[in-house]
């Protein structure tokens, strides 16, 4: 948020997250746990106006800290403190009083927020689809409907993981929904039975023009919103399914136009990445009738190799397979398609479902930013939980009434003329120089590292200082990235071949 301070995961990194937190249970006066997740989902601000008046932990002895079963044990009074004094007086607006900024659509139906879970195992049960509902979620893309029986293999999951201990990428080998066509469409009348306001956006395969059909017609007459069509699985056992019709236009035309002659709910075409270019799949779709786009599906991937048995991961009884990557590690692939499909004219007027990466409401916020209108999300549900989405709806409600904005529609597409597929419209004429702020700097020399080995050798390092050379520093902005204590910012600009000598901070 737009404040002078904030709180970051770095801070609070022995935190484990627990489900029914111990810390929260030892504390009389808040919700400490609570406050700790927002911190984890880039939520500091809203977590400290959620806070009761004043600052409880004063004359607290911590039995917080005391419950806390972490290994090592988070500071939970000092975070709680700065939560308190620091960060909740910087706060430019108080929490808004209602979430009717989110209120938006998928295709001209009204939904309550713009997050659906996308089609995988955490919306693959009426179980797991009601305590989403239950949780907030607007609405569910169900794990994606086959007529043929799908075999899953264990174990089915790897991952990159960070310094943090959170996944950077996820990698899946998993295939489609393994409840028959029956089961699935019971699932889609007790849904709508119980939450009548909540979307079902129904994903369905077929291997025909009248298996698409079929899939299609039949979730329209069980309660079905809305119809994705799963043009983009890269786990198919079958050839000529999933990703191999995405990356056919043709294909993806055909079975549009089958799916949409049986059923009258809107049609989404979800596409695989795992193309140079997605507009001429999406044109393909808006041929054949389609009524919106959803993209990014998962990143064709190896996450990595088993040094000792020589099997990528997973392994399965000695083998492996290219699987489909996911996490935070592919929002820059999903926010440069997201791009290429709101950008194109051909496309105007269709809703684009964006996904990919989205773990915090600023992920979100990019995608919409870009063109998103609606926003899907599975990997980080899978590592945190389905409550993620009270901080996903706080945050970007937050953000709207920040930045003036009656409803979360006014923001779609408004960064798209900041972003050309050309790099000739860039400023190259100037140099913005780095700055260091010596209160910050605890002179670990890692800019001086990176800018020796990696840049342009423009800076000095004397008496533990930093000082930068301004006859060589071209502003590439590496330090500012390196700086584990953020103590690099941007600084003062000039033009190039300008003779300034050095450049002192």
């Amino acid at each position: 948020m737009v404040i002078k301070d904030s709180i970051t995961r770095l801070e609070m990194i022995s935190c484990v997250l627990c489900k029914d937190a111990p810390c929260s249970q030892a504390c009389t006066d808040m919700d400490p746990a609570e406050a700790l997740f927002g911190i984890w989902m880039d939520n500091a601000d809203v977590a400290a106006l959620r806070l009761p008046e004043g600052n409880p932990c004063v004359n607290c002895d911590a039995p917080c800290e005391t419950a806390c079963i972490s290994s090592n044990k988070v500071s939970i009074k000092r975070l709680m403190t700065r939560l308190s004094d620091v960060i909740r007086p910087e706060a430019e607006i108080p929490l808004p009083g209602t979430e009717d900024r989110l209120k938006c659509d998928i295709c001209g139906i009204p939904v309550e927020n713009p997050f659906l879970l996308s089609s995988s195992v955490v919306a693959s049960t009426y179980d797991m689809c009601a305590r989403a509902f239950e949780a907030g979620w607007a609405g569910v893309c169900f794990k994606t409907i086959c007529n043929f029986d799908i075999h899953e293999a264990s174990p089915r999951f790897s991952a990159i993981m960070g310094d943090n201990g959170s996944m950077i990428g996820f990698k899946n080998i998993e295939q489609l929904s393994d409840h028959s066509v029956v089961e699935n469409m019971k699932i889609f009348r007790e849904l709508k039975a119980n939450y009548p306001t909540k979307f079902i956006l129904a994903s369905i395969m077929g291997r025909n023009e009248e298996e698409w059909a079929m899939l299609a017609e039949e979730c329209e007459k069980n309660g079905a919103d809305a119809i994705e069509l799963n043009f983009s699985c890269p786990n198919m056992e079958e050839e000529g399914l999933g990703s191999d019709i995405g990356q056919i236009p043709a294909l993806v035309e055909k079975y549009t136009r089958a799916a949409k002659s049986r059923t009258t709910i809107p049609v989404l075409a979800k596409l695989t990445p795992n193309v140079d270019n997605m507009s001429p799949a999406a044109e393909a779709a808006l041929r054949g009738g389609a009524d919106g786009l959803a993209a990014i599906n998962t990143i064709k991937s190896i996450t990595g190799v088993n040094l000792f048995t020589r099997v990528s991961y997973p392994s399965v009884k000695g083998h492996s397979a290219v699987g489909g990557y996911s996490g935070k590690a592919v929002k820059p692939i999903a926010l440069r398609f997201i791009t290429e499909l709101s950008k194109n004219p051909e496309l105007k007027g269709m809703h684009v479902s964006g996904m990919g990466g989205i773990e915090t409401w600023r992920d979100a916020v990019e995608f919409l930013l870009l063109g998103a209108d609606s926003i899907q999300v599975t990997t980080a549900v899978m590592q945190y939980g389905y409550r993620i989405i009270s901080e996903l709806k706080a945050g970007l409600n937050y953000y709207l009434a920040q930045t003036g904005m009656d409803s979360v529609k006014d923001i779609i597409g408004t960064g798209l003329d900041s972003v050309s597929e050309s790099t000739q419209i860039l400023d190259r004429k100037t140099v913005l120089y780095p700055r260091f702020e010596p209160d910050k700097c605890i002179g670990c020399g890692r800019c001086v590292i990176s800018c020796n080995d990696g840049g342009h050798q423009a800076i000095k390092f004397e008496e533990r200082k930093p000082r930068l050379d301004g006859n060589r520093c071209v502003g590439c902005h590496l330090c500012i990235l390196i700086c584990p204590q953020k103590a690099i910012v941007p600084g003062n600009k000039r033009v190039k071949n300008r003779n300034i000598g050095d450049f002192k901070e």
